[in-house]
């Protein structure tokens, strides 16, 4: 059974702060959530058929519910040093639920809160920074800029700095916001670049801003892509020339398959006979791709791409992720999948006529 993340202050307030979490206890729902969530990929990876890979795809591990065990362990204690590791964990874990719960602004809140009124002066706030740009709120941002400023460590101020650059791409291109985005981008480079976020170097997270800056922002020609499909004849981006591409990053691992297919599955239903197609650039094993689309799950164009070859080069973070381009590969939209992809398709479909 789940329970939302507004339980631990709606319903149970006195008694979360009655019980008092330790660091081992956080330390034990991180490690037997993860341990499942490891084992649930290799089994999905390992599985021969699409009728077993979709049975196991129902069994993920519940992060939502591990999520508010985290919550319920730190929440009374949010004051103390040792809870800033594990509520990175947790805005990190609650990010990538393919549906997310509504209270997790709630509680994001409620961290940022604690570490502006006691840890500012962290020297564990680097991961946090990041974890705080996972869940794309915009009120993360003030934030990040009074760590940015304030803290005495200049490598955090560094690693706020490009969180503070990559949650600005939700304002828009606007000259003003770019070159805020530019500054924030060199002051990381110079101050953080060697620190590193869950293995990447924040001088490489920057590098790629500063691409998706040139290369990959609204407006920009969106480069080709080119490769192979599930079975593994030839297909290219610039095949589908001259209608309006909704192009899908996704993989089966983040539990977002049923959410891309059926999303797919509409927009052709609806925009049947008009110049559109979904084309997906799928980073699950060449053989899973190949029994979806050979049990008749997929019925539209995807690339195999289980290197991350084709992502790297739309600098793919976190699946799945779509943009939005007009017949020339002029980017319109980018970001999560949901209503804003088939709102901005369906608006230049009208352009077209």
């Amino acid at each position: 059974m789940r329970f939302p993340l507004l339980l631990a202050t709606a319903l149970a307030a006195t008694a979360l702060h009655a019980w008092a979490g330790t660091p081992k206890q956080a330390a034990d729902i991180r490690e037997a959530y993860d341990r499942d969530f490891q084992l649930w990929v290799l089994k999905l990876q390992v599985a021969k058929t699409s009728e077993e890979r979709n049975q196991i795809a129902t069994k993920r591990p519940d992060g939502a519910a591990a999520v508010q065990q985290m919550w319920n362990a730190i929440q009374p204690n949010l004051a103390e040093a040792w809870t800033i590791e594990p509520a990175t964990w947790l805005l990190r874990t609650a990010a990538s639920q393919a549906a997310r719960d509504p209270g997790l602004a709630n509680v994001s809140k409620a961290v940022r809160e604690a570490v502006e009124k006691h840890h500012l002066n962290s020297k564990s706030l680097a991961p946090l920074c990041m974890a705080m740009v996972a869940v794309n709120d915009a009120n993360s941002l003030p934030l990040l800029e009074k760590i940015e400023k304030d803290c005495p460590d200049e490598k955090i101020q560094g690693v706020a700095a490009l969180g503070s650059a990559m949650l600005l791409k939700n304002f828009g291109d606007e000259p003003a916001i770019m070159r805020r985005r530019l500054n924030l981008l060199r002051k990381a480079i110079i101050k953080s670049s060697e620190i590193e976020i869950n293995g990447i170097s924040v001088a490489k997270l920057a590098e790629d801003e500063l691409y998706i800056i040139q290369f990959l922002g609204k407006g920009r020609e969106a480069p080709d892509l080119e490769g192979t499909d599930g079975s593994g004849q030839p297909l290219k981006l610039s095949d589908f020339k001259g209608k309006v591409v909704v192009l899908l990053f996704w993989r089966s691992q983040e539990g977002s398959t049923e959410q891309v297919m059926e999303m797919a599955r509409l927009m052709r239903e609806r925009f049947a006979g008009k110049p559109f197609e979904v084309v997906g650039v799928n980073r699950d094993p060449l053989a899973t791709l190949g029994q979806m689309r050979a049990s008749g799950q997929l019925t539209w164009p995807n690339f195999s791409d289980p290197e991350n070859k084709l992502g790297a080069q739309y600098r793919v973070a976190a699946w799945p992720l779509a943009y939005v381009l007009d017949g020339n590969r002029q980017v319109h939209y980018v970001g999560g999948v949901g209503s804003f992809v088939e709102l901005t398709a369906a608006a230049l479909l009208e352009d077209k006529k």
